[in-house]
């Protein structure tokens, strides 16, 4: 890749909301990731005093285990490929390319996934049924989040 190529793709991350990209070519593989600029210190906390009786009293008191994570999706997924705006249909209104239950063959597009104002047709990569759609319609997703359980 050369370096006036490069260069303006730097210049579109750093003016456009997209905080990471990347792209594959033949020659290599390049990753430009936004910074955030200059951290801010964080700001001290007030903690509030507890009397000595009511720490004894936490203190006593049994733990709570932490809610269980949740479930993993069983099966095949099938991840974001990019960042972006995630839809079901071709078209706002459309009919959605799949829906749960519905037979898939390996290469079938199931959604669209919306980036710097593209369309990308998001295919399966298995052959199977859908069983969970994972991602809400007009959500955005990251790279590699799961989108759909194919089985």
């Amino acid at each position: 890749m050369d370096l006036r190529k490069l260069k303006t793709l730097i210049d579109l991350v750093s003016e456009s909301n997209v905080s990471e990209l990347e792209i594959t070519e033949a020659e290599g593989k390049v990753r430009i990731v936004k910074g955030g600029g200059v951290q801010q210190p964080t700001q001290p906390m007030m903690v509030p005093q507890v009397p000595t009786g009511a720490q004894q009293a936490l203190n006593a008191a049994p733990a709570t285990s932490a809610p269980a994570p949740a479930e993993a999706p069983t099966g095949h997924v099938v991840k974001s490929p990019m960042v972006g705006t995630f839809y079901r249909a071709a078209s706002p209104g459309g009919k959605p390319f799949v829906e749960v239950g519905a037979q898939v063959k390996d290469g079938e597009t199931v959604c669209i996934i919306e980036a710097m104002k593209i369309l990308n047709e998001i295919e399966t990569d298995k052959a199977g049924t859908i069983t969970k759609i994972l991602v809400e319609n007009g959500q955005a997703v990251e790279y590699g989040q799961p989108l759909f359980v194919v089985e």
